[in-house]
Formats: structure tokens, sequence, C-alpha cells
């Protein structure tokens, strides 16, 4: 799966943020208390949401559920001037009831949309390990599939068949071809462009 210079460059700062507010001086895990309290502070966190996104993402951090997680992967491709609206992705994704008042106050901004995308796409790499790794599984296939005839799979292509699918998402398949590929055709059909 091909993830953008634009959600690399965040994924590192959005793990990094999470880590941060995890635990206190003498090692207790205190994340919970923290996001609730950093949530407490919306009225400031808006003003940060379009510089700092990774900063702010984080209040959305377990409250989102992916229902079709093949559009989500289609999503970390696009870079950030490129991202599809939030209105046509929102079926894409299930929030738990604090988080839908969080994000209806970040959609009351001129750049709400924008954000709740980039938060969305960070907590959907955050919650699928495959997709935190390095950046050498991010980079976009060469043609050599031609060359080999398709017999040999990257480490990649083995990770994102492996591990793509969330645990909530059971629907007894494990094509991850066909969730990018859905994911894509989805996409295609609110006006975006394929990223193949």
């Amino acid at each position: 799966m091909y993830i953008s210079p634009f959600f690399r460059q965040l994924r590192s700062a959005y793990q990094a943020e999470l880590d941060d507010l995890t635990f206190d001086s003498e090692g207790r895990d205190v994340l919970k208390k923290r996001l609730t309290a950093k949530r407490r502070e919306i009225s400031f966190l808006v003003q940060m949401m379009e510089l700092s996104p990774e900063m702010v993402a984080v209040v959305m951090h377990q409250g989102l559920r992916f229902k079709q997680p093949g559009v989500w992967g289609q999503v970390l491709g696009h870079e950030g001037d490129d991202l599809p609206e939030w209105d046509s992705l929102s079926a894409a994704v299930e929030l738990q009831p604090w988080a839908q008042e969080l994000a209806q106050t970040f959609l009351k901004q001129p750049m709400g949309g924008w954000f709740m995308v980039v938060a969305a796409a960070l907590e959907y790499m955050h919650s699928h390990p495959h997709l935190r790794g390095s950046t050498a599984d991010d980079e976009e296939p060469e043609d050599s599939a031609d060359e080999s005839h398709g017999q040999h799979e990257s480490r990649s292509q083995r990770a994102a068949r492996d591990d793509d699918r969330h645990p909530d998402d059971d629907d007894g398949t494990d094509d991850t071809q066909t969730l990018d590929e859905a994911g894509a055709d989805w996409l295609s059909d609110q006006g975006f462009d394929r990223k193949d």
C-alpha cells in the first residue's frame, strides 16, 4: 500500500505525540487522563488544526471505527492538498458518540473537513501496526511485476495482504486487493483520480 510523503511525515509526528502523552515522569500510563484533558481544550486546539494537525488529531484517538478500510487505504496515497472531502468519506467511518461531538466542533471551522480526513487517516494508520513501519515499505511499486511474472511478492505487499483488515471488519475475506480496489472504485465514483 502506497503512503504519500504527506502522510508518512504526519505518521511519525502523530505517533510521537501519542508517545509523549502516554507516560508521566514516573512511567505510569496516563494517556486516557491526558487525552481527556486535551479534549477539554478544543476551543484552543481548533486554531492549530491546519498548522499542526497531528497534535490536534490525537484528541480523536480511539474514537473511530473503520467500516471500509479499503477506502482509507486509498486516502493514504493522497497528498495534503489533494484529499477527498470529509462528506464523501464520513460513511466509511463510524465515530464514537464523544468523537461525534468533537467532529462537529471541528467541522464548523473553515478547514474542518480537511482536518477530519487527516485525523481519521492518522488514526487508521495507527490502528494498523503494519502501516506504522519504515518508509521503505511505503515506496510506490516498481514495474518489476512484468519481469517476475508475479512470482515474487514484496514484503509490503505481504504485509498489506496479511494485515490490512481491522479486527472489527471481519467479513470473512482476506483479499486485501479486493479492499484496495473497492476503495479505489469508491473514491473514483466520488470524482477523484485513481492512485494506481
